[in-house]
């Protein structure tokens, strides 16, 4: 009898139906990927399970017998635990309390907050994690509250644990770590249900994999099945080419960001300097914590600097202010998109026209048709699955908000663009995606400097490689000389031979 079973599900939303007689069934004991494109239903069907959205349709067993779950509350007694991909945690609380929130241990009344500090500290131990449980979660980086969420749920000593794109910030050494405690969890009986857009992980860690297509079933592999041409059949419904890598055509000569001696809040003792030239994409790599995000972000104007300088084409951008820099011609694509990337309650036509407000007006006023021409325009270029463009970004999966946020700087034609994480949730197909138009965006000039924790990313897309250690650039590889063995010794501090 199957740990946990779902028998002909459906879900419809307006205009959209997200699952339809989805039916699968898992074991104690076992790892499941459930893999699938953007919007196949997968997280839908996890949300489902998880008591955040409720069935329109089938039924959902646990042990045989058919359960009710029709909320948060009711999936956690159920011994269900869900690592969410998008995370919400309480910054004014510390680490403990995030863990715990809502399931504080008590002593005659009053929270324990050492009891809760101690089975903390455990818990972020068994992650290898170097931050307290004392820890402000403000202080954290987005990989550092994943890990987090991991913990949370870990918490909850579930039967059945779902993570939804757990390693998606994390570093090579963070997600083998995580991997690990996969396996372990399994060998005590736990069913672990993996949503992962990385086709390797999927490979290295699963006994199955259940594919989504259209918010339908779309086959399932068995462990001596699992390849990665196989699970791209699965979900795009024929073979996908994988794109070759296609040289930038940069030149030495053709410097167009410059960055010199500059100092990050994060690592004010530290200063970085280095140049992205006219039609190259260059890679920050490293360990998370290394400052590539801080570095990004103080480059384009959102953390202050210390100290240094940045120049487009040989002309000074005054630090501290993003809107001198988004006017000199950088642009930022974040890391966390659901928090800063986008507004989740307005439309894609209004998200991919707010930093160009100035030039889609006229006489003060927003020049609504035009407004919707050059939404229609660039959310078509990148291909954004959606009805239209009066829909809700916070309606959208992850990937095409991901879409939608590249969308909104391709309209003002950026010289230098800065990618955090750019594929960081998307499906494989959407990845290929993504990565054609940056070599288009490349090819026609812009500097693109992207940071990045996918060491498959990091080595198949990146003209050049500069490996940040501790707030400082250990070394920059050439494609040539690019490997992931060179990429993580630098990563650790040590010097490539």
């Amino acid at each position: 009898m199957p740990l946990l079973e779902v028998r002909n599900v459906t879900k419809r939303y307006p205009g959209v139906t997200a699952l339809d007689g989805v039916s699968a069934s898992f074991e104690a004991g076992e790892v499941v990927a459930i893999i699938g494109e953007n919007g196949a239903g997968k997280s839908t069907l996890m949300k489902m399970l998880g008591g955040i959205v409720k069935p329109d349709a089938g039924e959902i067993l646990i042990n045989g017998a058919p359960v009710h779950i029709d909320g948060v509350t009711a999936s956690v007694a159920a011994g269900i635990a869900f690592i969410h991909q998008e995370l919400n945690p309480l910054d004014n609380l510390d680490v403990a309390g995030n863990v715990y929130l809502g399931r504080e241990p008590a002593r005659f009344g009053i929270i324990d907050r050492g009891k809760m500090k101690k089975d903390t500290d455990v818990l972020l131990k068994q992650l290898a994690l170097t931050f307290g449980p004392d820890t402000p979660m403000s202080e954290l980086s987005i990989a550092q509250r994943q890990l987090v969420e991991i913990a949370k749920a870990l918490s909850l000593t579930a039967r059945i644990l779902i993570m939804d794109e757990p390693t998606s910030s994390l570093t090579l050494t963070e997600t083998e770590t995580l991997l690990q405690l996969v396996r372990e969890l399994r060998d005590r009986g736990v069913c672990v249900l993996y949503i992962s857009h990385r086709l390797g992980e999927v490979k290295q860690i699963s006994d199955r994999v259940v594919g989504l297509k259209d918010g339908k079933n779309a086959g399932e592999l068995l462990r001596d099945q699992i390849s990665h041409d196989a699970m791209v059949r699965m979900m795009v419904g024929r073979d996908l080419v994988r794109t070759a890598y296609i040289a930038g055509t940069s030149t030495q000569d053709g410097r167009r960001l410059h960055v010199s001696s500059l100092r990050t809040s994060r690592y004010p003792g530290s200063s970085v300097s280095f140049d992205v030239n006219s039609g190259e994409i260059f890679c920050l790599a490293g360990l998370v914590g290394a400052g590539r995000t801080e570095l990004a972000q103080t480059i384009f104007g959102t953390d202050k600097a210390i100290d240094g300088a940045v120049s487009v084409d040989g002309m000074p951008v005054p630090l501290g202010d993003c809107r001198t820099s988004i006017k000199a011609g950088i642009a930022l694509v974040p890391e966390d998109r659901r928090s800063v990337g986008i507004l989740v309650e307005w439309s894609i036509q209004h998200n991919i026209s707010l930093p160009h407000l100035d030039g889609l007006s006229r006489a003060g006023l927003v020049d609504r048709a035009k407004e919707l021409a050059a939404a229609k325009l660039e959310s078509a270029a990148l291909a954004v699955k959606s009805p239209s463009v009066d829909v809700e970004v916070g309606n959208l999966s992850g990937g095409n908000q991901q879409k939608v946020v590249l969308a909104k700087w391709m309209l003002g034609q950026p010289k230098v663009l800065i990618l955090d994480e750019p594929t960081r949730g998307v499906d494989v197909g959407a990845k290929a995606e993504i990565y054609d138009i940056m070599r288009k965006l490349a090819k026609d000039g812009v500097a693109i400097l992207m940071v990045s924790s996918d060491m498959e990313e990091v080595l198949g897309v990146s003209d050049r490689i500069g490996v940040m250690h501790e707030g400082n650039l250990s070394g920059i590889l050439s494609r040539d000389q690019a490997t992931e063995e060179a990429v993580m010794h630098l990563a650790v501090g040590v010097p490539t031979s």
